[in-house]
């Protein structure tokens, strides 16, 4: 909804970054993290840590990680993981800023110059892991790929709040006013 609100704000001329709206459509129509299939997307990728056991995770700061998910039945098992690693080695992005909700912080295991920056624009606290392991996900296969990859962590609070405080720094990712080159 942010990034959406984000993309109405800019002139087609304007844009300078590549956006995938959804990664997971099931999940934002289900209201889930998992697709239709119960897996955990960000738990998907064909990394060095992926383990088929279910994965666990938490979905605000200050709760337990208590919620259960498949990381499907083989790394890269699901056709919107497989879709996305062939739209990045089709593009060979130069670094991937991803949004999620609602851990209230930039994520940035390496403390990049594109991390530091974001996190000063959005007045979010940088930190360098979520505090916990997170196999097979997202994060842990840009790494081994040394691509940059930082995540922007939405706090919980109301669509109009969060549009109203993050939707400027996206414009600037957006049109290249975010150094994304590190």
């Amino acid at each position: 909804m942010v990034l959406s609100d984000a993309l109405r704000s800019i002139r087609a001329e304007d844009l300078k970054n590549a956006v995938i709206l959804c990664g997971n459509v099931d999940g934002l129509a289900n209201g889930t993290r998992g697709n239709a299939q119960g897996v955990d997307l960000n738990r998907n990728f064909p990394t060095d840590n992926w383990s088929p056991e279910p994965v666990c995770y938490k979905s605000r700061a200050r709760e337990p990680q208590d919620i259960e998910l498949s990381p499907g039945a083989a790394p890269a098992s699901e056709p919107e993981t497989k879709a996305l690693l062939a739209l990045l080695e089709r593009m060979k992005p130069r670094a991937v800023v991803t949004l999620h909700s609602a851990l209230a912080c930039i994520d940035d295991a390496d403390g990049s110059v594109l991390g530091r920056q974001l996190a000063q624009k959005s007045g979010l606290p940088l930190e360098v892991g979520v505090g916990y392991p997170t196999p097979g996900s997202f994060g842990s296969w840009a790494s081994e790929q040394n691509l940059n990859l930082v995540t922007y962590e939405f706090e919980a609070a109301s669509p109009y709040d969060l549009k109203e405080r993050h939707s400027p720094v996206l414009i600037d990712v957006l049109t290249g006013q975010v150094d994304l080159k590190e």
